[in-house]
């Protein structure tokens, strides 16, 4: 508990030299530019949120462009003002192209302040992926319609169909569901064609095999 203390401690000491240090030299350059008085003091103040703002949306909201470039920016202006204060820059002869840019800073400082503020995350929530079984749909069987009987050359009337050979009666258990559904089959089939349906159509219609459709067929009479 002790070393984290001082450890704790130690950070946050150093968090406040750095903090005054930087304060005062932001302070130095702004008075030099011309901006005396209790705005040189609102300089500092003005750096340090956009800084703290912009390293809270990177914080909250994740890394985007917005927080980056104003963070840059507001980092930029805190060294500078360090490095200017050091000796590098004559205070007492500030160029005028850095008294423009401290003048400028506070409309700067508003602007990225506002669009850190009220700028959209820009992260999209992620929509929920379709699952694929749900939406495939199962595609119908095919119906597979009668062929028509052959012609007999010799007339012209329609020739009766082959004959199929006689298949043993089947003791397979059809449920009784799909008795009904073949029973509503086998109805259309007779509504439509006027001919009651034959164990191959019903096979076709229902999509069973031929044991089954001899099974269900011999429930149908």
């Amino acid at each position: 508990m002790t070393r984290s203390a001082l450890r704790v401690d130690a950070v946050l000491v150093q968090a406040v030299i750095a903090g005054a240090l930087s304060f005062a030299h932001l302070h130095d350059l702004a008075a030099a530019a011309g901006q005396t008085g209790w705005k040189a003091w609102a300089y500092p103040v003005s750096v340090d949120l956009l800084l703290v703002a912009a390293w809270r949306r990177l914080r909250t909201d994740g890394p985007s462009r917005l927080a980056w470039c104003w963070f840059l920016i507001a980092l930029v202006a805190s060294l500078g003002a360090n490095v200017a204060t050091a000796g590098l820059l004559d205070l007492d002869d500030v160029p005028a192209w850095l008294r423009i840019l401290v003048a400028a800073w506070p409309a700067l400082a508003f602007m990225g302040g506002t669009l850190l503020a009220h700028s959209s995350a820009g992260h999209t929530s992620a929509s929920p992926a379709p699952d694929p079984v749900a939406e495939v749909e199962p595609e119908p069987a095919p119906a597979v319609e009668p062929e028509p009987a052959p012609v007999d050359s010799a007339d012209g009337a329609p020739s009766l169909p082959p004959a199929h050979p006689a298949r043993a009666p089947s003791t397979v258990a059809v449920p009784a569901a799909l008795v009904d559904h073949a029973r509503k089959v086998a109805a259309d089939h007779e509504e439509r064609t006027g001919a009651r349906i034959d164990s191959d159509t019903l096979r076709a219609r229902l999509g069973v095999p031929p044991h089954l459709a001899d099974a269900i067929a011999a429930q149908l009479t």
